[in-house]
């Protein structure tokens, strides 16, 4: 990442942290940034983050290693990761019409790992997010063997889980993710 994309990911990080202070009251950006500085590596894993549409931002607090949990905060399932399907195992069974790519594989590519569902509820406690949309979240082994996945989403004041089958996808259906920084 060239100095000046790194800048400007780090304002844009900076102006969303300061706006959104529910999610982190008990964290201040000096603390924020310096983790930043000291793992430049997950600076393009936040700006793939950023580029999907997913508008990263820290939720919580520090754990006890000093990381910051952070997770697609945009109100919509991310725009750049909608219309995919659940994995590849599923992408690769299914014969028409398939998808651009799976949720867990550009999960994978870009740094991330899906929510899973009590992340996804936690999220929730910030604000309302998922309105018109929905997204994948992680799903237990169980579920996924027998041909299944998880989805949640938020209706009438309320987060709920679904399941669907892995091949398929929806143009309103995309996944949030998380990295630990």
């Amino acid at each position: 990442m060239k100095a000046e994309q790194r800048d400007e990911l780090l304002r844009t990080l900076k102006q969303r942290f300061e706006k959104h202070m529910k999610r982190h009251a008990k964290v201040g950006w000096a603390d924020v940034l310096a983790r930043l500085q000291s793992k430049p590596d997950k600076l393009n894993t936040l700006a793939e983050m950023e580029s999907t549409g997913g508008e990263p931002d820290v939720i919580g607090t520090a754990d006890e290693h000093g990381a910051y949990l952070f997770c697609d905060c945009a109100a919509e399932s991310p725009a750049g990761r909608r219309s995919l399907c659940f994995d590849g195992e599923a992408l690769a069974a299914r014969k028409e019409n398939k998808p651009a790519g799976s949720a867990a594989e550009v999960a994978q590519a870009m740094g991330v790992s899906l929510l899973t569902e009590a992340q996804y509820r936690q999220l929730q406690q910030f604000g309302e997010f998922d309105l018109k949309t929905s997204s994948w979240v992680a799903t237990p082994p169980e579920i996924r063997k027998l041909g299944g996945a998880l989805f949640c989403d938020r209706r009438y004041d309320q987060v709920f889980t679904y399941h669907n089958g892995v091949q398929s996808y929806y143009a309103s259906r995309g996944f949030r993710g998380w990295v630990s920084v």
